[in-house]
């Protein structure tokens, strides 16, 4: 007799298997990462259509099967509808969700990144919060951090003194931030002292500051040119990339 599971998940990513499966990848309040497969998902006839889709908060039930976790019933929370509304924000929730399917393995509970994903959807699902562009790095940055990646925004990587604003670079191969006195030329890139400002709100978790806050297009481009160079630089360590 198979055993009853039921939890709420976050879907963050779907497959189709077959010609009617469908393979979820579903970050779960027990239970952590999950790969739960939904068989005759995709018929029109399926019961449990309605209840689960990607970037859905479900209810949803599970037994153990010999090769999968089969989903026995899901029921709909929350879909963030105004999220599928919005081209820019609906691109913000799939790179969310490359970072989850790309550095959640396994199966453990982890109540931080459960709360972090339902802060950041909820506001990402927000209309009235003005800066969805920086939700992505909210995300990321405090994701890396709860995995125990933190990246130091206080301290050059190197001396360890205390960084300046005037003189601040990121290190290129070992991405992080280094003071003026610890440059290598070949390897470093001027960082704009705003940019440390904002990842030290995003990791203070202030995502009241954060919607208030007035960027400019070169203070994205260059958050984003740095997540990237992290992103590399932690996939690397995980064995990933």
């Amino acid at each position: 007799m198979f055993v009853h599971y039921r939890t709420k998940g976050f879907i963050f990513k779907k497959v189709d298997r077959s010609e009617a499966d469908q393979l979820f990848s579903i970050f779960t309040k027990e239970f952590g990462g999950l790969k739960i497969l939904g068989r005759g998902i995709r018929k029109t006839t399926s019961k449990l259509r309605s209840g689960i889709d990607v970037f859905y908060l479900s209810e949803i039930e599970f037994i153990q099967g010999k090769r999968y976790k089969t989903l026995t019933d899901a029921i709909k929370i929350n879909d963030f509808k105004y999220i599928r509304k919005d081209l820019d924000r609906l691109e913000i929730a799939y790179k969310i969700g490359q970072a989850l399917d790309d550095l959640i393995k396994g199966e453990e509970k982890d109540d931080n990144i459960w709360n972090l994903l339902l802060e950041v959807f909820e506001k990402l699902d927000d209309l009235n919060f003005k800066n969805p562009d920086l939700l992505y790095y909210y995300f990321f940055w405090n994701f890396l951090s709860l995995l125990g990646y933190q990246l130091d925004v206080y301290n050059c990587s190197n001396c360890e003194e205390k960084l300046k604003p005037e003189q601040l670079y990121f290190h290129l191969k070992k991405s992080s931030i280094v003071c003026g006195n610890c440059i290598d030329k070949d390897s470093v890139e001027k960082i704009i002292p705003e940019i440390v400002k904002i990842l030290r709100i995003i990791l203070k978790r202030d995502i009241k500051t954060i919607s208030k806050l007035i960027t400019k297009d070169k203070h994205i481009k260059s958050l984003s040119e740095i997540s990237k160079n992290y992103y590399s630089f932690v996939l690397n360590l995980s064995g990933q990339a």
